[in-house]
């Protein structure tokens, strides 16, 4: 491989998959901006960033259904979360696993805004058959919309904090790893010694 393959998978998998910040730059979408995705900060994967970068994805792949990646490369540019990582995050929600999420969301938005028990057992859907159809329908569609919104700000905050959480093991263990290196480098000379 190249000379820029790096000790994990996962890095590796990135750095190939994601596009570069000059190609980025390039996009006709961000040109009036582009000159901010070429400041280094926004693409080094820090302590400070990772989790930024992971709770900005999280937050615009649930609350807008097209145009994600853009929507979370603006967020990062003045909370200066790591963009590729916010990209990436996005795809949480895809083609293939939306009818998943819009489940789930009507599931959240019914359970949060807990309509059945306020208004009293079946009465919601008799409502809702009394008006018609389409007032179902908006009904509905106001549940699933409203949690979509609960997703959106419940998954960037639960994404945030695991993502620092990670983050901060796999530092903790790469510290180890490099003092257990530098003690046995230290103690070989002394049992040469003998």
């Amino acid at each position: 491989m190249s000379d820029l393959r790096s000790k994990t998978f996962l890095s590796d998998w990135f750095r190939k998959h994601m596009p570069t910040r000059e190609q980025m730059a390039r996009n006709k979408y961000l040109q009036p901006i582009a000159h901010r995705f070429l400041s280094p900060e926004l693409w080094r994967f820090t302590r400070r960033s990772v989790p930024r970068g992971v709770a900005l994805g999280l937050f615009a792949a649930f609350i807008v259904p097209l145009g994600q990646i853009f929507l979370a490369a603006f967020l990062a540019l003045p909370t200066r979360a790591n963009v590729p990582l916010a990209a990436a995050v996005t795809f949480v929600t895809n083609p293939f696993t939306f009818p998943f999420w819009l489940l789930v969301a009507n599931k959240v938005g019914a359970a949060v805004l807990n309509i059945d028990a306020a208004v009293g057992g079946g009465a919601a859907t008799e409502i809702a058959n009394d008006r018609g159809a389409l007032a179902g329908f908006f009904e509905l569609a106001g549940l699933t919309a409203f949690g979509f919104v609960v997703l959106a700000v419940v998954g960037a905050a639960a994404g945030y904090f695991i993502a620092g959480f990670i983050w901060r093991n796999l530092v903790m263990r790469k510290r180890k790893q490099r003092l257990g290196a530098m003690e046995e480098a230290v103690e070989r000379p002394r049992t040469e010694d003998k």
